[in-house]
């Protein structure tokens, strides 16, 4: 049940899936495939230098460092240890599907598979330490295992920016038009722009609703810079042609057969590929993941799993990290607190009741940053002049620093650091059932919502992040998270 722009690579990763195969034969697409396969191969290379350059650099560090016993080695061991590590992570990467093409969750797939990765790959040659006749320090894997990862995910963000340069001069670049202009194909439409590893430029969203026509469509993002006009005629041969369009997605789910048929032909008239969005066809309180059998697809049914250990490593790191945060930002938390004081009278710390995992109501701790007689319940302001906030809260809130104070939320252990948003009493008793299903997990301070631009909306406005939370979370997503949040902290977002 993940929901639409949320994992792109589940709609269009292999059209021949969804029903259709590609019934282009101009020269142009195997040109176009040509380019994309030198892609991924340039991608697994720079991968490859990465993590060589990392092992390299792990030496150097073991050695400034002074640690353990001091081995010396030739300058070519280290390249043959660093060569051999970047082949395995490259093999690793690929059974992962990192050269696959597909979009990257918000880039926190890509940093997810990066941390795991490295953690297996750090498994793989510790027996080497101990059983064959190479005098290796283990000091140095353990510098690797730190370093790596780091130097991974900052080459994936050059390679993305590499990807929109060539994207944006169109190269490898192919037209989409998007049948479908309500909540799935906007969503469609986000996802391709935020995904140019995919090569898919949206042009035009098409839709039968004549109300919708000559609207502009943004993307879900902070800048909105990029938009695409709405338009509403029939899907034909001569619409695509027009467009120049080489790529067709259908966005409405509950699209009639006769209807799906004839955009059908259309699509293979103009020669443009197509992939359609596959209509839910069972109670939204399961799970369904696809798979592919002898080119049969199956939606197999199941339920989001909850494991012990997970959790129990989860509360740990909670317990953990969230004290020590504590300690180190006592001195901050002073600056603040005299700084709220001096602003405005009234309390340092807001609290206010929200409701928690299963349902469990619990009081949640924010830096004041509203005057006291502001609403207590009421949904948050949207604006930054908001008459309700105070001036040192408007540096607070755009620096999320209002939030430490859920640390000790975390400590007691009505949250977790990653999790989704807790909401207000009023706002949980209207939710629907699908909306429900956030409360099945611990709340957090940090979140797949928080780190995207739809959290200029409400939470439960766009549950199709917490959704894929639930479904997919793991030890290494929620690293990926805080590694994420910091770096959306730093940029003031």
């Amino acid at each position: 049940m993940d929901s639409i722009g949320v994992d792109s690579v589940q709609l269009w990763s292999d059209t021949q899936a969804a029903g259709l195969a590609d019934t282009s034969t101009d020269h142009s697409i195997s040109i176009r495939q040509r380019f994309e396969r030198i892609l991924t191969f340039l991608e697994a290379l720079a991968d490859g230098f990465t993590v060589a350059a990392a092992v390299v650099g792990a030496f150097y560090i073991y050695h400034w460092l002074h640690i353990g016993r001091r081995l010396d080695y030739s300058f070519r061991f280290i390249w043959f240890i660093a060569f051999a590590m970047s082949a395995t992570y490259v093999i690793l990467l690929d059974r992962d599907g990192a050269y696959r093409p597909g979009a990257s969750l918000l880039r926190i797939k890509e940093t997810e598979r990066a941390l795991r990765v490295s953690l297996q790959a750090f498994f793989l040659a510790l027996p080497v330490t101990f059983f064959t006749q190479f005098q290796f320090s283990r000091w140095v894997s353990i510098i690797a295992l730190m370093v790596v990862p780091v130097l991974l995910v900052t080459e994936k963000q050059v390679l993305l920016l590499v990807a929109r340069a060539l994207r944006a001069r169109g190269v490898g670049v192919r037209r989409v038009l998007i049948y479908g202009a309500g909540f799935s194909g906007r969503r469609v439409y986000s996802a391709l722009v935020r995904s140019p590893k995919l090569g898919l430029n949206p042009v035009v969203l098409v839709d039968d609703d004549l109300t919708l026509a000559g609207q502009e469509v943004f993307e879900d993002a902070y800048r909105r810079e990029r938009s695409v006009p709405v338009i509403s005629e029939p899907i034909t041969e001569d619409l695509l042609k027009r467009y120049q369009c080489e790529f067709l997605i259908i966005a409405i789910p509950t699209l009639d057969k006769e209807k799906f048929s004839s955009v059908v032909r259309a699509a293979r008239k103009a020669k443009a590929r197509l992939a359609y969005i596959p209509a839910q066809t069972i109670d939204i309180e399961y799970w369904t993941e696809q798979a592919n059998i002898d080119g049969l697809m199956l939606n197999l049914v199941g339920q989001p799993s909850n494991d012990w250990y997970y959790d129990t490593a989860k509360r740990a790191s909670d317990l953990l990290v969230s004290l020590v945060l504590i300690i180190a930002l006592a001195p901050i938390w002073f600056l603040i607190s005299i700084l709220i004081r001096l602003d405005s009278p009234g309390p340092v710390l807001f609290s206010q009741k929200r409701v928690g995992r299963k349902g469990r109501l619990f009081n949640l701790f924010k830096f004041r940053t509203m005057y006291v007689d502001a609403p207590k319940y009421a949904f948050s302001p949207k604006e930054t002049l908001d008459p309700r906030i105070t001036r040192i809260g408007r540096f607070l809130r755009r620096t999320s620093l209002d939030e430490f104070p859920q640390l000790l939320n975390v400590l007691k252990g009505d949250m977790s650091l990653v999790g989704p948003r807790p909401e207000m009493p009023f706002i949980v008793e209207s939710y629907t059932f699908l909306q429900r299903q956030r409360l099945q997990v611990m709340p957090g301070i940090t979140g797949l919502w928080q780190l995207s631009a739809d959290r200029a909306s409400l939470i439960h406005e766009n549950i199709q992040y917490d959704l894929y939370y639930i479904r997919h979370r793991n030890f290494f997503m929620d690293v990926a998270i805080l590694f994420h949040t910091i770096l959306f902290a730093t940029r003031g977002v």
